[in-house]
């Protein structure tokens, strides 16, 4: 049995993820198939990783169904992308999503509430999905 290598973003994705700030996340809905509504959040690039994290923590909508399904797509630097979603639980990776997100957002007035607990716990790994 052959292993396949999980997809990962190329360097040159990453750089423009690190700068873009028009990113849209659409998990699957329920039927696994049906993209949902596009929801505008901010995302950062951490260690080679891209991340996000909701503004309501744990009880997004979105949020909710990016981990029930796995998996959807994003829009991100002007293209879109078939993506899947994974808990990022590594305290210190964690805290250097809140030193990115400082880096990135330092200037919205937003920020302080995306450095709260609630949207901490619901930081999630966005992987290219093959």
């Amino acid at each position: 049995m052959t292993e396949h290598a999980t997809p990962t973003w190329t360097a040159a994705e990453l750089t423009r993820f690190a700068t873009a700030d028009d990113f849209r996340v659409s998990p699957f809905y329920s039927d696994g198939h049906t993209y949902g509504t596009p929801t505008w959040i901010w995302s950062v690039v951490v260690d080679g990783q891209l991340v996000i994290r909701a503004w309501n923590g744990l009880a997004s909508r979105w949020h909710r169904s990016a981990v029930q399904q796995g998996a959807g797509r994003i829009l991100l630097a002007g293209k879109n992308y078939n993506v899947t979603f994974a808990p990022l639980e590594d305290t210190a990776v964690n805290q250097q999503v809140d030193a990115a997100y400082r880096q990135k957002y330092g200037d919205s007035s937003y920020l302080t509430g995306m450095l709260q607990a609630g949207p901490r716990a619901s930081t999630l790994r966005v992987s290219p999905r093959s």
